[in-house]
């Protein structure tokens, strides 16, 4: 029987391998404004960030997302983020 490989993403706050599936990912297309992909599969650049709400923390405060996609990202975006993780909370 073949067991089915898991596919795995790295936090950009923490640095830890995880499952895709218990990530929240951020796309940016190559026109467009950066936004939260709750299916996985939106066309553009990702950046994966987990659970933790220390991450959520390190991900405004350090600015990640703008390191991660070389790029100025509002703070809008950080909001909805944080908004959206502690909602599921």
């Amino acid at each position: 029987m073949k067991v089915k490989k898991i596919p795995m993403r790295m936090c950009i706050a923490c640095h830890e391998m995880k499952a895709k599936k218990e990530m929240l990912r951020v796309v940016k297309p190559k026109e467009g404004d950066v936004f939260i992909d709750f299916s996985g599969k939106a066309a553009g650049r990702g950046a994966y960030i987990c659970n933790n709400p220390e991450c959520i923390k390190k991900l405004r405060k350090g600015r990640l997302l703008n390191r991660a996609f070389a790029a100025e990202i509002p703070l809008a975006v950080y909001d909805q983020i944080e908004e959206d993780f502690f909602a599921k909370k």
